[in-house]
């Protein structure tokens, strides 16, 4: 009697090709070290040219300039209510490599002016370069199935399950923080806010697309 070797079938294939695209443990830590520390820098410029960005880190801004108070704490703190949207809507995995995400911003915003000094800096290149900065690190968190909190963790939940792409639904948004911006910040601060913002919103707009990057499995 003859044997014939079966062939696998392209789903039970499936499996083993998804584990080979999965991100490693020592990646996801190179990214939320790298993305936190380039998102801290985007944070640096702001603070240093009095400009504010959207989602819970503009508001965080906008109260440091209006108080006095740390970024960093501010930052933490604010983002504390988030996580059991998180933890609810988006996972276990997503709600720990976030909050991890916020604490080093956190940290890092308070680190980087001391090793960081700016003799002169354009405000200008201020907004544009650091809202590269952030959206930058934000997409880097997001494809590593983490966020930085407040308004990320429903842009990504929106984008997941509805198909609302997270930047455009995050510049709505950040629009409407910037609007409060004219109350604190003088008119010009608040236009470069908003060219930053804009800047920010369409690298992750362009960037991450629904389908391709999952927040939570």
């Amino acid at each position: 009697m003859s044997t014939q070797t079966k062939t696998p079938s392209p789903t039970e294939t499936e499996p083993a090709k998804k584990d080979d695209i999965s991100h490693r443990l020592y990646e996801d830590v190179l990214a939320l070290l790298l993305g936190t520390m380039v998102v801290s820098l985007g944070v640096t410029l702001y603070s240093e040219s009095v400009l504010v960005t959207g989602s819970t880190a503009g508001a965080a801004l906008l109260i440091e300039h209006a108080t006095g108070l740390s970024f960093g704490v501010i930052f933490f703190l604010i983002n504390l209510p988030f996580y059991w949207l998180a933890f609810k809507r988006m996972g276990m995995a997503f709600t720990v490599k976030t909050f991890i995400a916020v604490a080093l911003v956190s940290g890092f915003s308070k680190l980087t002016p001391m090793l960081v000094d700016f003799q002169m800096l354009n405000p200008i290149y201020a907004a544009i370069a650091g809202g590269a900065l952030m959206g930058i690190g934000l997409l880097m968190l997001f494809r590593h199935r983490a966020g930085l909190g407040g308004v990320n963790i429903l842009a990504l939940y929106l984008q997941e399950n509805f198909n609302i792409r997270a930047g455009y639904f995050q510049l709505a948004v950040d629009m409407v923080i910037l609007i409060c911006a004219f109350l604190t910040l003088p008119f010009d601060k608040v236009l470069l806010s908003i060219l930053g913002a804009v800047v920010l919103n369409l690298i992750i707009a362009l960037n991450h697309r629904p389908g391709r990057y999952l927040a939570a499995r």
